[in-house]
């Protein structure tokens, strides 16, 4: 017996030492694979490219002063087209194939929503997607981390303010029929339920639809002093269009999908006045920072083009990813980068971006925006401090 106990301990550290050495996914000695899936091509392209751009411009700047001990970041990017079927498709070859350590900045609510499921099972983290869903990180699960206030949390936030600042009583709402859309939507019932309100009017449109003029003359009808949009870029400069060429002068209010320099540099002036729920504020070569102009004059050096919001966005997940990998310490693997993440405490960016912080049962960075405004074709804050509800 004594052997055999002997023999069943010497296995078990055999075991135990061999698992110590398995090698983890995505991590080799000198490299740390990592991948994107996002809009390359499609309806949401301005997102898609300024913001992987700058998640590559973060990585090769680490890159080229040696890495994170020792390793180096290889970045592997994939164009989903703002699409689901090819989302799925980009994850199984970013997840099966190129064996990917973490996820970052994956492009669109419905497109993380449906590859979640296996992504998570396969214990890949999602790290910062670029969406604002609240699905990003809730229900808490360790593998799920998001950067910044949620579109929820923003269209709460919004509500409050032009309700009791601003003294709206018609609230009407003109969102996309999505996932993300819904997010929106329930944000701006939430409140309106918290304040015993109700919706006056609402209108719903596909992410491809063109004409809004229908949409346009519902909500004029229903007499509605605010509409909050459930609106990426496209559909908010189209949806705009058809409510100022009504000649219906009404606040419209959108979220931080819709927080983009195309949309303030919209000729004709049809989108001045429009506000956005902006998670954090652009900020251009007028950047205070030192490292934000610097981040601005390099951004132009490298894509030819000033950033717009999402690459600032980008440029700041990626800083916050490679914090956490440096947390992380040499011995790498899931649970140490994920644990590398929640030291992350009051994370000040060069865009004067809220404080950025993360706990074992906190996944969201932040729950704050700001109100952000079109004026003259440039984005101003529309108030100084940021909203929360």
């Amino acid at each position: 017996m004594r052997k055999l106990l002997l023999a069943t301990a010497l296995a078990a550290g055999l075991t135990g030492a061999a698992s110590a050495a398995d090698p983890v996914r995505g991590v080799t000695d000198t490299e740390i694979t990592v991948g994107t899936y996002t809009d390359l091509s499609g309806v949401t392209v301005a997102w898609g490219v300024n913001n992987s751009n700058a998640w590559r411009m973060a990585f090769d700047e680490i890159n080229a002063k040696g890495g994170i001990h020792g390793r180096k970041i290889k970045y592997i990017v994939e164009d989903n087209q703002y699409q689901v079927p090819r989302s799925i498709q980009a994850a199984n070859k970013l997840i099966n194939r190129d064996n990917v350590f973490f996820m970052v900045a994956n492009g669109g609510t419905p497109m993380n929503n449906a590859v979640l499921p296996d992504q998570l099972a396969k214990n890949v983290p999602n790290i910062f997607p670029l969406t604002s869903a609240r699905s990003m990180a809730e229900p808490h699960h360790k593998l799920k981390f998001a950067l910044l206030a949620s579109y929820y949390d923003g269209a709460r936030a919004a509500v409050k303010y032009f309700v009791e600042k601003k003294g709206k009583k018609a609230i009407c709402t003109l969102a996309q029929d999505t996932d993300f859309g819904r997010d929106v939507t329930d944000g701006v019932a939430d409140q309106l339920k918290a304040m015993k309100l109700t919706l006056t009017a609402e209108t719903k449109h596909k992410p491809t639809d063109t004409d809004f003029t229908s949409a346009a003359a519902r909500l004029r009808d229903a007499k509605c002093d605010v509409v909050f949009f459930a609106t990426i870029v496209r559909d908010s400069i189209l949806a705009m269009s058809a409510i100022r060429k009504s000649g219906w002068d009404v606040d419209l209010v959108g979220s931080v999908a819709s927080y983009d320099s195309a949309i303030a540099e919209v000729p004709g002036g049809i989108t001045d006045g429009y506000y956005a729920m902006a998670t954090f504020i652009l900020l251009g070569a007028e950047n205070p920072d030192p490292a934000g102009k610097a981040f601005y004059a390099n951004y132009v050096k490298l894509f030819g083009k000033e950033p717009n919001p999402a690459a600032q966005v980008g440029y700041t997940g990626a800083q916050v990813v490679i914090q956490a990998l440096q947390n992380a310490g040499r011995d790498l693997n899931v649970d140490s980068f994920l644990a590398g993440l929640e030291k992350v405490k009051g994370y000040k960016d060069m865009f004067g971006t809220p404080a950025i912080t993360f706990s074992a049962d906190q996944h969201s960075g932040s729950t704050e925006s700001f109100l952000a405004q079109v004026k003259g074709g440039k984005w101003i804050k529309a108030i100084p401090e940021p909203l929360g509800f």
